[in-house]
């Protein structure tokens, strides 16, 4: 009797020793998640903070003070970019173009080591994933934002558009 009663305590303690680890791998696996969900999510608002402030400027250099213009006459995507006389920083940047290849890296507490990053691009009126060679009254701002603790950085897009009167 007592060798069976050996041998259950042993069965048990090993149950015991299963439940355990198992309970410890699911609370660390959810404390993982739950960490992981916190980076994305200040990545996303960091995108989504950057693109706010993109919201802000005119859709180009040329409408810069309001006025109907033909799409031809607008910038051409090789002048994208902070090239205008006095934008030299994002505080003088007067149009969305401006933000083309627009970087910053960001390190606050519990915020550390993202780079944020941005493109700007001339769509098709047809199709916002097509660029567009030539100017259109469409221009799409992709904000992608990286971190060491990301496993994939996240990418957000919005498209611009001015409608001419």
């Amino acid at each position: 009797m007592t060798g069976t009663q050996s041998f259950l305590a042993i069965g048990a303690m090993a149950l015991l020793a299963l439940i355990s680890l198992r309970f410890n791998t699911t609370l660390l696996e959810n404390r993982t998640t739950e960490v992981e969900n916190k980076v994305y999510l200040t990545a996303f608002s960091l995108a989504d903070d950057l693109i706010e402030e993109i919201k802000q400027k005119a859709f180009d250099e040329k409408t810069v003070e309001w006025k109907a213009i033909p799409a031809d006459q607008l910038s051409p995507s090789n002048t994208f970019g902070p090239v205008d006389a006095g934008e030299s920083t994002v505080n003088t940047f007067d149009d969305i173009d401006d933000y083309h290849g627009y970087q910053k890296a960001v390190s606050l507490p519990h915020v550390e080591n993202y780079s944020v990053m941005s493109t700007v691009d001339y769509v098709s009126a047809s199709d916002p994933d097509v660029t567009s060679s030539g100017p259109t009254y469409f221009k799409r701002i992709t904000v992608r934002v990286n971190s060491p603790y990301l496993s994939h950085p996240v990418k957000l897009s919005f498209v611009f558009t001015l409608h001419s009167k």
